[in-house]
């Protein structure tokens, strides 16, 4: 088990210290990484907190998973590792949109 957690279904005005003193109260929180928007800076939902020992981090998911924050359940579980996209590069796709501005 990992001791990187997923975080999601976050209040919008959830702040990194409000995860902090969250996840603190079971167990050693090392690092809290919520995700922003870029454009605005605005929470986007969702964050990642690494736990200090895999089973600080399984106590996290048993105690705060579909706990209440500002209303809304939480979501916690082991953070999956990030894949490869399949090599589109952001080009492939368009969905038979032109790809060139219409004049």
């Amino acid at each position: 088990m990992a001791r990187k957690l997923y975080v999601g279904n976050l209040p919008y005005d959830t702040s990194d210290q409000d995860l902090q003193t969250l996840f603190s109260t079971v167990g050693t929180v090392e690092t809290v990484n919520l995700m922003r928007d870029m454009a605005t800076g605005r929470a986007r939902g969702f964050a990642f907190v690494e736990m200090a020992t895999d089973e600080e981090a399984q106590h996290a998911i048993g105690t705060l998973n579909n706990s209440d924050l500002g209303g809304r359940n939480l979501t916690v579980n082991e953070a999956r590792p990030k894949t490869s996209s399949g090599g589109s590069g952001g080009y492939g796709g368009g969905g038979g949109r032109r790809s060139e501005p219409r004049w």
